[in-house]
């Protein structure tokens, strides 16, 4: 059992001493073994519990998997006809009105497999900024490592994400891509999007916690990073008169690696990516991966509080 070091709300080290003793709280409880009631565990111990709650975390993702579209006539087929229909917008708007297929050889096929890489990430922000706002209610009734429900949304994002698949892969096929060794390349890719999905819903987790405001600034956030992403434009085509560095930085930004990178699996007549863009997936996915949990465990005993 945790014991609290704590009386009220005054600092244990001015806290006056236990009847009959001379010590400070912070003494007695020293001597006594005590610890601060919900104190934050070190980085070690909190993976391992997190670990521990593996179950956990699986369970909670398929239950919400399976309540996301519960009370929709159609149930899970909107995970599929969602981007579908924003493939069809951005089809007649980008690639029929305002000719953004210049470049592109295949562009349904491309414009798809963007929609459905992006869609990945701008779904797991949306869920992650919401993951410790909305369970407020499990959170003060359950001891769990918190990291565990902002993990827990983005592998339900996950698994919806390749039941997309299926039919973003039929589309490819039925656009005339030939199915290759090389669509293997396709789960390296997607695993580095998870765990930048991941750290970076951990990010907005902690801020969601403290300031719900953020929910309402996301989607704008998130329509920007989509139009500076190359999904419905090709960005060396559509940079060819600017500054070289304005199409390495937008070539480089992470939603724009792993659309590329799934391209280049999936379809034979894209341009070839350059062999950095896989160490920029894997620098990504290990920057923000690792720094986004670090920043969330840095608040975990602040969590649900208030």
């Amino acid at each position: 059992m945790v014991h609290s070091a704590t009386a009220g709300t005054g600092s244990p080290a001015a806290a006056p001493a236990p009847p009959g003793t001379s010590e400070t709280l912070a003494e007695y409880a020293a001597r006594h073994r005590l610890t601060v009631s919900g104190a934050r565990p070190g980085l070690r111990e909190y993976m391992r519990q997190l670990w521990g709650r593996r179950h956990f975390i699986m369970a909670f993702a398929n239950a919400k998997t399976r309540a996301s579209y519960s009370t929709a006539r159609l149930g899970q087929v909107w995970q599929v006809l969602t981007p579908l229909l924003n493939a069809a917008i951005y089809y007649l708007i980008f690639g029929m009105m305002l000719k953004t297929d210049r470049g592109i050889d295949n562009f349904v096929a491309f414009l798809v497999t963007g929609i459905f890489v992006f869609g990945f990430t701008q779904t797991a922000v949306l869920a992650g900024a919401r993951s410790i706002s909305s369970q407020l209610n499990l959170i003060r009734a359950l001891h769990f490592p918190r990291a565990s429900l902002p993990i827990s949304f983005t592998i339900v994002q996950l698994q919806q994400l390749l039941i997309s698949m299926v039919v973003l892969f039929a589309i490819v096929l039925g656009k005339g891509e030939p199915l290759t060794l090389k669509w293997l390349l396709v789960v390296p890719a997607l695993a580095c999007q998870f765990v930048f999905n991941i750290g970076l819903s951990m990010i907005v987790a902690r801020f969601g916690a403290t300031v719900t405001d953020i929910n309402q600034l996301i989607p704008f956030l998130m329509r920007t990073w989509l139009y500076v992403s190359g999904v419905f434009y090709s960005i060396a085509t559509f940079t060819e008169d600017a500054p070289s560095w304005v199409r390495h930085a937008l070539e480089s930004n992470p939603a724009s690696v792993y659309i590329e990178l799934v391209r280049d699996s999936l379809i034979e007549s894209h341009v070839t990516i350059p062999a950095h863009t896989w160490l920029l997936g894997v620098g990504w996915a290990l920057v923000v991966g690792i720094g986004g949990f670090v920043y969330f465990w840095r608040a975990e005993e602040r969590y649900g509080r208030g």
